[in-house]
């Protein structure tokens, strides 16, 4: 059976502080105006994706991982996580600030949920003027003084406050406390895991009149209180991996295509593009597979050499 470039059905989820940019700037076929994340590749258990092209269309990835699991992931990649996808690729909208909050780190996470931890990256695909981030402590903080600012509604004047614009990339290593503000929209990628300690939400309500959960007593062995430099900067040569990230979960390049680049890969692992601007081909074996703005595409291992045409911006994603 051939495997080739796929494309999957977005799983959209309805959050309290999400919006309508999914629709009006990706094109995804949302059905509520309070659309907050588009899941564009997901092994998450009851969140598995289904393949959206080809030969394989409606099939849900896991199934497909089963069977071929070498040739979609990689042999190296099987043996260090076995025959499931280890990592999460989402669009964020955020009509609204999202609550602060915390991941806990591999070891934290299998002890308290049998789970990966979550570490993770942002790009940012637009922001309002004006829009921010929250990305860890202004200093190093303490326990102490955390819970300090938590009990006083306090909690701003330690975190750190980033003004962010298109382009602008942010590596967020387990245990850093954040969050993402209104107006921003930004392709994330994440260690596969949807653990979240929440600790503070802006004292909203959801459409019944109550909190939503938080999670204090949980985030405080979870949370890092030293000072962080979250902000990545990096190349944008054209017909270029760039290098954004590399960590031991995953590592992100930036292409600016304008033209073609050929990809002769020596890294057994999949690639993932995820296209944040224009569009593009990948072109493999005498087939053209064309994507655009808004895809995120999954190219096995097996295929490991190829062309990317055309012009638009993508983040090239595997795991060395």
């Amino acid at each position: 059976m051939k495997l080739y470039p796929m494309t999957f059905v977005p799983i959209l989820k309805d959050r309290i502080w999400g919006g309508t940019k999914l629709e009006s700037e990706l094109g995804k076929k949302i059905t509520s105006p309070t659309t907050g994340e588009s899941w564009e590749l997901s092994a998450v258990p009851g969140d598995i994706s289904l393949v959206a092209n080809g030969e394989f269309q409606g099939r849900k990835f896991d199934g497909l991982i089963a069977e071929f699991p070498e040739e979609l992931l990689g042999k190296k990649v099987v043996g260090r996580f076995g025959a499931q996808l280890p990592l999460l690729f989402k669009f964020i909208d955020a009509k609204e600030d999202l609550s602060i909050q915390v991941h806990p780190d591999d070891a934290l996470a299998k002890a308290r949920h049998g789970s990966f931890g979550k570490t993770e990256m942002w790009y940012i695909m637009q922001a309002d003027p004006g829009a921010r981030l929250i990305v860890g402590f202004k200093s190093g903080s303490s326990v102490t003084e955390y819970l300090q600012h938590l009990e006083r509604n306090s909690l701003l004047d330690i975190l750190q406050s980033e003004q962010v614009k298109e382009g602008d990339v942010f590596f967020l290593e387990t245990g850093t406390i954040h969050a993402i503000g209104a107006g921003v929209m930004l392709a994330e990628i994440q260690q596969t895991s949807d653990i979240t300690y929440r600790i503070y939400d802006w004292n909203r309500v959801d459409a019944s009149g109550n909190p939503r959960q938080l999670h204090v007593e949980e985030a405080l062995e979870a949370m890092n209180y030293k000072k962080i430099d979250a902000a990545r900067d990096y190349e944008k040569v054209s017909n270029d991996a760039n290098l954004v990230v590399d960590c031991p979960f995953f590592t992100t390049d930036f292409i600016p295509l304008d033209g073609k680049l050929h990809v002769n890969r020596t890294t057994d692992s999949f690639y993932v593009y995820m296209c944040v601007d224009g569009e593009f081909s990948v072109e493999t074996r005498g087939e053209r597979y064309t994507f655009k703005k808004g895809d995120t595409v999954f190219v096995p291992a097996v295929l490991n050499e190829y062309d990317l045409t055309g012009k638009g911006k993508l983040l090239q994603v595997y795991i060395k």
